[in-house]
């Protein structure tokens, strides 16, 4: 029999903790629902509405004791560098083409195969 993990006190941001064995359910903001710290949904046992946290959930499963589910760090990294170009680019800080291209050709050229040299 496997047994549950010891139920702590996480930190979901905003100065807001709750046990770990309370939370049932995560749920991650995405477009305009997230930003400005709102990154994930928390449903706690016990309370009628989801409380916004500021950490993302995979750092909330972590904290949790979840660490197989939540390790993802490469994605976890690639979303909210995803999610802070988009908001530079709304507000015209970053060009998206200008970035996509240049990343093209960053990949092309370390991916396509060195020709050998003629002698």
């Amino acid at each position: 029999m496997i047994g549950m993990p010891e139920a702590r006190m996480i930190a979901l941001g905003f100065g807001k903790y709750v046990r770990s064995d309370k939370v049932f359910a995560l749920e991650r903001l995405v477009g305009d629902q997230r930003g400005e710290g709102r990154r994930t949904r928390v449903w706690i046992e016990g309370v009628p509405e989801p409380i916004v946290a500021s950490r993302t959930e995979v750092t909330i499963l972590r904290d949790m004791g979840e660490e197989a589910a939540a390790d993802v760090p490469v994605l976890d990294e690639a979303l909210d560098l995803a999610a802070r170009l988009a908001a530079a680019a709304d507000a015209g800080r970053v060009d998206l083409s200008d970035l996509g291209r240049r990343a093209r050709r960053v990949l092309a050229s370390t991916t396509q195969p060195q020709l050998p040299a003629d002698d």
